[in-house]
């Protein structure tokens, strides 16, 4: 099966978020009672895994001849992609029409960057 450039860059931009956003924000949820020097050695230690992913989905799309700005686009798409789910079932946050309001305003910047 063969995907797409921006299929494989998604996927691995996928990939590369769910370990950014453990590292970014599940601290908050299960190091709450511990050092916050603790807290920062345990998401650099996510973050490694999460640079092994994001740095060649940007040197693949970066070689497939996609833009920086799209790139960077791509990578805040499927940030807000990832993170809404996981405030909502791992943080248990409640969802409100701002997420909806980010997500159309985030769909206009791909359109715009994507453009011919």
């Amino acid at each position: 099966m063969k995907f797409s450039v921006i299929g494989v860059v998604v996927l691995l931009l996928s990939i590369s978020n769910i370990f950014m956003t453990f590292a970014w924000y599940g601290h908050l949820k299960d190091l709450a009672n511990k050092p916050w020097f603790i807290a920062v050695l345990v998401s650099w230690g996510i973050a490694f895994f999460e640079y092994l992913v994001q740095v060649p989905a940007n040197r693949y799309g970066n070689a497939h001849n996609l833009e920086l700005g799209q790139l960077k686009i791509l990578q805040e798409v499927v940030t807000l992609l990832v993170f809404v789910p996981f405030s909502v079932y791992y943080m248990q946050r409640p969802v409100n029409l701002n997420f909806a309001w980010a997500g159309l305003c985030m769909c206009g910047a791909v359109y715009f960057v994507f453009r011919s």
